[in-house]
């Protein structure tokens, strides 16, 4: 391990933050460092994992991508594993001796040619809602604590650029809820020919009468010009 070209590495990135640069782009560097930077490691990914459904949100291979649809399709893995028990991290020094934990994903992810495997949790909501960022080896035993190390530094990088792409998607769905329900308001106001507060009250009273959210409510009268 070449902590000095690590760290450069580490610093590009933290200054691609500030460059703003994409979500996209700073988590497909991250895999890409970790490839270049971490002995032996042939594919990186970041994925999330909420009520059973996996996604990925940076792949360095296809072994990364297959590895992430036989969890989610088995409901078994490290990752479903970790997401159960609220585990930061793991090393798997052999796939091939991992049946009696995951009898079927460790059988078929070696038969892609895994042979090792470490993954960085990078948040949890709650027992089955989180993300990481997983490491992979063809080669078993591939991994040393040095290559943890660089595992955990890595996954702090990831876990600061999900932490931001979640809050901006949380403000950009709160904007546009806004600027939905003052676009139904006005479509309610020169319908009925009355003011913004009773415009509102009508969307509110709508909502509660029928259960439903008031955000979906504006959006419906917006595509369809009436309730």
């Amino acid at each position: 391990m070449d902590w000095r070209d690590f760290a450069v590495h580490m610093a590009s990135m933290a200054r691609g933050f500030l460059a703003r640069d994409s979500v996209d782009t700073t988590l497909d560097k991250i895999t890409d460092a970790a490839v270049a930077l971490v002995d032996d490691c042939d594919a990186a990914g970041i994925l999330t994992l909420s009520k059973g459904q996996v996604t990925t949100l940076a792949a360095s291979g296809h072994m990364v991508d297959e590895s992430d649809r036989l969890q989610e399709q088995l409901g078994e893995g490290p990752c479903f594993d970790a997401a159960r028990i609220g585990h930061p991290g793991f090393r798997i020094h052999d796939l091939s001796t991992e049946t009696p934990r995951w009898p079927v994903y460790a059988a078929k992810a070696h038969a892609l040619g895994i042979g090792s495997m470490m993954g960085f949790l990078l948040f949890t909501d709650d027992q089955d809602n989180l993300g990481a960022l997983n490491l992979y080896s063809r080669r078993p035993g591939a991994f040393t604590d040095d290559s943890e190390t660089a595992g955990w530094l890595l996954a702090s990088h990831a876990a600061v650029a999900l932490s931001g792409a979640r809050e901006h998607a949380g403000m950009q769905q709160a904007v546009d809820t806004r600027h939905t329900i003052g676009q139904a308001m006005g479509i309610l106001m020169a319908q009925h020919h009355i003011d913004e507060h009773e415009a509102f009250d009508v969307l509110r009273r709508y909502s509660q009468e029928r259960n439903i959210k008031l955000r979906d409510v504006a959006r419906q009268l917006c595509e369809h010009g009436t309730l």
